[in-house]
């Protein structure tokens, strides 16, 4: 159940653990030694005050050995590639660079290494000036005035990318405007932030057209000024540097044909098989007339290596067998949307529908849904993103709740902006469609969609 959690990179990691720690396990596309044929059941013989021990169990005259592991999908003269890491440099490193080329009193050099510190991802300075006082004194024993403090916060707030050291979003912007070009337009977009900042995060219009007396058009201009500014300055820097993780897909669908077609990635799981070192061990024990006790212990550790290998083996090729029978029933509950990439074709699934059509329990199911990706046509998706509740349409028929959300978004999408849809409104259209569902229903599905309410999606 462990191995089934695991998703693609941490299974990786779990074979090289075990290959480290169990010397009769190894990995390769070389075939292991082939053992001879003949073997005498005089040898079969039990250690004295040791469990029985069968050694033709661990020894195979097969052409391919029962204890070898065919995992992987890909030819003997594939390269086998790794991805290297690239080393970045850090947003705050970034910033101390900058603040290097500055001349700077001693004291004003603590503050201002002080400030930089304080600087989040995002490239805002959330705290007070009072507490970066008090912390400046406590931690690093600089006793400074906050407005010394105010003063070499205009140093830092100069540094790149325009807006960094903000304190707040009004700030930030207004800090990015002050670095453009002074036009007219730029203008009135710093007095509309300056002045009617909150009338603006509102959108709160004909009381901006009133304030400034000015048209719509000109209103327009300045609010795509402000639009086309960025509301976390550090971001940018900080996400070139952050370790970003690779998804490795565990499954690919593909159409062949009109038809689904499903395969395991296999490049997860090496070749495996018992070492031939330890091979031979066994076969000189077998062989050696005059059985010491120290042969007899090494086998016994021999045994117990041996023992974890094939279960070992044995587990990588159930999560195989479990991972593709749980994403084949997937795949056929979803056929209509695998075939289409229209998430309205999605049905309804939840994981005891899975459960009971494989014959598995349903933590088995939601361990595969919950860290298993597929690589579909349309790209590549988290499994659990397949599974969601249903509801009645106005037919009586079942409908998945993806399916209601998309057809919202895709109602809110093609809304008139100057006049949004309010939540009644949505909930009387989708009722027009089919889907009779409550305003407070539509007001979650909304914000389950990261989308704003009426009045902050309007537009001029």
């Amino acid at each position: 159940m462990k191995l089934i959690q695991l998703p693609t990179q941490a299974f990786e990691q779990r074979i090289s653990q075990e290959m480290n720690e169990n010397p009769a396990l190894e990995g390769g596309k070389e075939e292991p030694e082939k053992f001879d044929e003949d073997i005498n059941d005089e040898y079969q013989e039990t250690i004295d005050e040791a469990p029985e021990i069968n050694i033709d169990d661990y020894l195979s005259d097969d052409e391919t050995p029962s204890y070898k592991l065919n995992a992987n999908n890909y030819s003997a003269d594939d390269k086998e590639t790794h991805m290297p890491y690239a080393a970045g440099q850090s947003f705050t490193q970034h910033l101390m660079l900058q603040l290097n080329t500055y001349r700077l009193e001693e004291s004003e050099k603590e503050i201002a290494k002080f400030l930089v510190g304080s600087v989040d991802e995002s490239g805002y300075i959330r705290r007070e000036i009072a507490d970066i006082v008090d912390d400046l004194a406590f931690t690093q024993n600089v006793y400074t005035q906050e407005a010394a403090v105010e003063s070499v916060l205009e140093k830092v707030q100069e540094l790149d990318p325009a807006g960094v050291g903000a304190r707040d979003l009004q700030e930030c912007l207004l800090l990015q405007l002050k670095r453009k070009q002074q036009n007219s337009k730029v203008v009135l977009a710093s007095r509309i932030l300056k002045e009617t900042f909150d009338h603006f995060s509102k959108k709160h219009y004909k009381k901006l057209l009133q304030k400034f007396s000015i048209s719509e058009d000109e209103l327009r201009e300045a609010i795509a000024e402000i639009e086309s500014l960025n509301p976390k300055p550090g971001g940018a820097i900080s996400s070139n540097t952050r370790m970003v993780e690779h998804v490795v897909p565990d499954f690919a669908i593909t159409i062949v044909e009109g038809s689904l077609e499903l395969t395991l990635n296999g490049r997860n799981a090496p070749e495996l098989h018992v070492s031939r070192e330890y091979s031979n061990m066994l076969k000189g024990y077998k062989e050696s007339k005059d059985k010491s006790k120290s042969q007899k212990e090494a086998v016994l550790f021999i045994k117990q290596k041996l023992d974890a290998a094939k279960w070992f083996i044995d587990a990588i090729k159930q999560r195989q067998q479990t991972l593709f029978v749980t994403m084949n029933a997937i795949m056929h509950q979803q056929e209509a949307y695998f075939l289409s990439g229209d998430q309205r074709k999605l049905r309804p699934m939840i994981l005891k529908d899975i459960a009971d059509t494989i014959g598995m329990d349903i933590s088995t199911v939601s361990r595969v849904a919950n860290s298993k990706y597929v690589d579909t046509p349309y790209g590549t998706k988290l499994i659990k993103e397949f599974f969601s509740e249903s509801m009645k349409n106005d037919q009586g028929e079942d409908v998945s709740t993806k399916e209601i959300k998309k057809i919202l978004e895709i109602t809110i999408g093609e809304e008139d902006k100057r006049k949004p849809l309010t939540d009644d409104k949505l909930a009387q259209i989708l009722k027009e469609k089919g889907y009779p569902i409550a305003r407070r229903t539509v007001a979650k599905y909304r914000e389950q969609l990261e989308l704003s309410v009426a009045r902050l999606r309007k537009e001029l």
